[in-house]
């Protein structure tokens, strides 16, 4: 399945419901998952963005649509990336 990269950032409402209930993070890995998508690693960062989680979900219109969902609800802000493993870049290119 394609793997996707998404780093978020929280806003200020985020912020309050994280500082509040840190579960939170996990309860929505758990939404992500009923979505369609596996949650397969997740991060806190420091700096640009808050977290970064790497996905496997079956195609873009299931990872835009996760994206969407917690996009609308103002907690968040999401930018998804498609990954590619670098073994299959290589051999795409010979």
């Amino acid at each position: 399945m394609p793997i996707y990269i998404m780093l978020s950032n929280l806003t200020d409402e985020g912020r309050k419901t994280i500082k509040k209930h840190p579960e939170r993070i996990e309860e929505v890995n758990v939404e992500m998952e009923k979505m369609g998508a596996k949650v397969l690693a997740q991060y806190a960062l420091l700096g640009q963005y808050d977290f970064l989680s790497i996905l496997e979900a079956p195609n873009n219109e299931s990872v835009a649509k996760i994206s969407i969902e917690f996009g609308s609800r103002g907690t968040v802000q999401i930018i998804t990336l498609p990954a590619i493993a670098v073994n299959e870049f290589i051999d795409n290119m010979i």
